[in-house]
């Protein structure tokens, strides 16, 4: 994955988030959709999806998911900082 051509290393759980907003880009995902689409029932030591968010901005230097308050997470529209799987 690059951030304007550079190169940007994600866990494979950030990865996943990641990839799956880009998959449902424009729709809102609930915590509870993306936590049993990251991590199996018996998953112990998770890292919550408003971690990996933080991770995403600290990694990527944009802010590349949204929190929708009370509803879910959105993947922000493309901007300045070109994003590239």
């Amino acid at each position: 994955m690059t951030v304007d051509g550079n190169p940007v290393k994600l866990t494979s759980h950030e990865y996943r988030l990641l990839s799956y907003l880009m998959h449902h880009a424009g729709r809102v995902i609930s915590r509870t959709e993306l936590v049993e689409h990251l991590y199996d029932r018996i998953s112990t030591g998770i890292r919550t999806p408003s971690k990996c968010r933080g991770a995403h901005r600290k990694k990527l230097g944009v802010e590349v998911i949204q929190t929708v308050r009370g509803l879910g997470y959105l993947l922000a529209p493309p901007g300045d900082g070109a994003l590239i799987p």
